[in-house]
């Protein structure tokens, strides 16, 4: 039994990192608030177009809701950055590796650094981590690219942390000793969050891991009818110690500089919801829309001769996964809805 849960644990971590390698607008905010900036850092969640061609997000049929065509995105429509900057009443911040492509107006509210594929720590990926994300950051500012009077306008969001435990899992394959390595996480997301902080910024946004037990990538073994218990204590203990963290950091700051976005629980009960409407429902939430015809591809894959090797659900806006890794826009505004009453907190 524990060789299976191990072998499970290696499929996870390798599916979720295939999907990096081989697989604009939603102005409708609450606030109308044209001033206001959003730096970005984080992993595939965030990521709106950093990544070049070559990746599953700039591959059919990621982008099939939105914009209608592949954009960079890891889902087939938006994504956790686009919603945030949505109630801040402004366009998604450019990606920063479209920063010279762009006219200086683009600039205006913010940039994205994330990554997908990325993590606190370096991952198998070869991608920017969280630390190198700060350095470019604090590089467009030392360019004047962003000003001070930037800064005291500015909204920080933070999302990663699924990457770091795929990775850890893939090197180490010891579930036991994961809490000991939850701990030295958070350690260092503190130090990088106090970093941002440094910088001047106004707030700082940062999400709560999501259940990671109720990835497709996980529940497949179930037949999408249950998520991983395990997988989920992992999640909760991160956000428990993350919580811990945040809480100690805005009282040594005197202020609610921190904020956490508690993305575990809008998942979790938007599952709930569909619990209580029984197993299809249920089913329907776990499933993801995007899949390979078989084991061996996923979303976005062709053969060599260029055919689909891939299905698409027939309503993908009813879908919460996109694929066996990514919610779908529909997901993501879902978690929106459930956070919306929260986001007040950022102003």
């Amino acid at each position: 039994m524990e060789k299976q849960v191990h072998f499970i644990h290696f499929l996870f971590a390798l599916f979720c990192f295939s999907y990096i390698m081989f697989s604009e607008g939603l102005v409708s905010g609450h606030h109308d608030n044209g001033s206001v900036k959003l730096f970005v850092f984080g992993d595939s969640y965030a990521d709106t177009g950093n990544w070049e061609k070559f990746a599953a997000s700039w591959k059919e049929p990621y982008g099939f809701t939105f914009p209608g065509k592949p954009a960079g995105r890891f889902s087939d429509g938006r994504v956790l950055t686009d919603y945030i900057a949505s109630f801040l009443g402004i366009t998604s911040p450019v990606p920063y590796t479209w920063r010279k492509t762009v006219e200086k107006s683009g600039l205006q509210f913010g940039m994205n650094f994330a990554f997908g594929g990325t993590g606190v720590f370096d991952t198998f990926i070869n991608a920017p981590n969280m630390a190198t994300q700060i350095d470019f950051f604090q590089q467009l500012l030392e360019e004047k690219v962003y000003t001070k009077q930037d800064l005291n306008s500015s909204i920080v969001l933070v999302s990663l942390a699924g990457n770091d435990y795929t990775t850890y899992i893939q090197r180490n394959g010891n579930f036991q000793d994961l809490p000991a390595f939850t701990t030295s996480l958070i350690n260092q997301l503190s130090a990088n969050l106090k970093r941002i902080n440094g910088f001047g910024v106004r707030k700082i946004a940062v999400t709560a891991l999501q259940p990671l037990g109720c990835l497709p990538i996980l529940t497949a073994f179930s037949s999408y009818q249950n998520c991983s218990e395990s997988w989920n204590t992992a999640s909760k203990f991160h956000n428990q110690k993350l919580q811990q963290a945040i809480q100690r950091m805005n009282n040594e700051s005197g202020k609610h500089m921190y904020e956490t976005l508690d993305l575990y629980t809008a998942f979790m009960s938007k599952l709930n919801t569909a619990r209580l409407a029984g197993n299809l429902k249920l089913r329907s939430f776990l499933t993801p829309c995007c899949v390979g015809v078989t084991s061996n591809y996923s979303c976005g894959n062709v053969d060599k001769n260029g055919a689909k090797t891939y299905v698409v659900c027939e309503k993908p806006e009813l879908s919460v996964f996109w694929d066996m890794v990514h919610p779908a826009q529909n997901g993501w505004h879902q978690v929106y809805s459930s956070l919306k009453s929260s986001l007040h907190r950022l102003y």
